[in-house]
């Protein structure tokens, strides 16, 4: 394949590019381009301001308020907004569990729930990890035992490192249904669960740059009506790979790395080191580095090599993608020396920006960087993605 856009391509780019300009607010952008914390209004009001344009679920079909792009659409808006200084798109609900409800939900769930995630109206936590059972789901030991009426599943168990779950009022998690299934695969279902539920509690987690996004949830003795089970029972492993393929193939966040990219050459330059020829060569293998995994992103775009269920491709660019990005957030630091170092928990947020007593551009390296080690971990680790990986080469031969 040409691995160009076409004219059409340029010109949606345009399109997307004044979108971002003109829309997302100032205070936004500033805290993006800084890398301070964002709050769940701010992710809230963005949603909103795309949705109205209808561009806040760019992978669901148009029958169901997608806008009906194509992969290479899907890939430049994607870029755009990132560049723009744009929040990107974290919310759970709307590139995780709707891919799901959209493949395997019944009427009455999309009904009841697509909606409200488009309007930003309801938050998902994603009920996955446990203590023991992170990147290896299988060994997930929360269990879900129907009530002998069959009207509800009572629930049992903890989940970790549970994103945003402080903003979320509904979570989906996978749960144990069958504990003598002959694998343990087999005995995994999907389950829709309110966070106002009796019996769950949250409890942030708190992060090495101080943020408390990371949650542990207590299930104790939770009902869960049994039309909140998504698809057939005991068979909640393959709707999870298909979920985690849709977040694996996001997290390779190349518009992110671009991002980061021009920010270590706009420090570096204000640093003195433009012209320095070890920190050229650091951004310019950086830059190879990024090319390769933009033009592989790119091929799998073609028609040829596209899936519905993203698999072993994912993986490959979830590795790349985010170890570059954790290159370059160690960069960052490595070029505002030591201004780069100490940082302010509250200044991190735009409000409090003034108490920090290092400049405005490299407050929060050290956080972000710290930030960035989660990376690695979070939709399976980098460790799990390469046995994977060599799995399907294996299998090939």
């Amino acid at each position: 394949m040409e691995l160009k856009f076409s004219s059409q391509d340029e010109a949606f780019r345009q399109e997307v590019r004044a979108f971002v300009r003109d829309r997302l607010p100032a205070d936004i952008r500033r805290k993006v381009e800084l890398g301070l914390r964002l709050e769940h209004a701010d992710y809230v009001t963005w949603f909103r301001i795309l949705e109205s344009r209808g561009w806040l679920t760019p992978g669901w079909p148009v029958e169901h308020g997608g806008p009906g792009w194509n992969h290479v659409q899907r890939y430049i808006f994607d870029e755009e907004t990132l560049l723009g200084g744009a929040p990107r798109l974290i919310a759970s609900g709307i590139q995780m569990l709707g891919p799901v409800l959209l493949a395997f939900g019944t009427e009455e769930q999309k009904r009841k729930y697509l909606p409200d995630i488009r309007q930003s109206n309801t938050w998902w936590a994603q009920g996955f990890s446990e203590p023991g059972a992170g990147s290896d789901l299988a060994q997930v030991r929360t269990t879900a035992v129907l009530e002998p009426d069959g009207k509800h599943f009572v629930v049992n168990g903890h989940k970790v490192w549970t994103s945003y779950a402080q903003w979320c009022s509904m979570m989906f998690a996978l749960v144990r249904t069958d504990p003598d299934a002959s694998k343990p695969q087999e005995g995994i279902s999907f389950l829709l669960i309110d966070m106002k539920s009796p019996g769950l509690t949250v409890r942030p987690i708190r992060m090495l740059e101080g943020g408390e996004d990371l949650n542990e949830c207590f299930l104790d003795n939770v009902r869960v009506p049994v039309e909140n089970l998504v698809g057939e029972l005991h068979k909640g492993w393959s709707y999870g790979k298909y979920l985690l393929g849709h977040e694996r193939t996001g997290i390779a966040g190349i518009g992110s790395c671009k991002q980061q990219l021009a920010r270590a050459r706009k420090l570096a330059a204000q640093q003195g080191l433009g012209s320095d020829p070890v920190m050229q060569a650091r951004l310019a293998q950086f830059e190879a580095e990024l090319m390769a995994l933009e033009f592989t992103a790119l091929r799998l775009l073609s028609p040829h090599q596209q899936s519905k269920v993203p698999g072993v491709e994912a993986s490959m660019l979830k590795v790349r993608g985010t170890e570059l990005r954790q290159a370059i957030f160690e960069a960052l630091v490595d070029i505002a020396g030591p201004e780069g170092v100490p940082f302010s928990v509250s200044a991190q947020r735009l409000e409090h920006l003034a108490e920090s007593a290092a400049d405005p551009e490299m407050t929060a390296l050290a956080a972000n960087s710290l930030d960035a080690r989660k990376l690695t971990i979070y939709g399976g680790t980098n460790e799990v993605q390469r046995n994977l990986i060599a799995r399907a080469a294996l299998e090939a031969f």
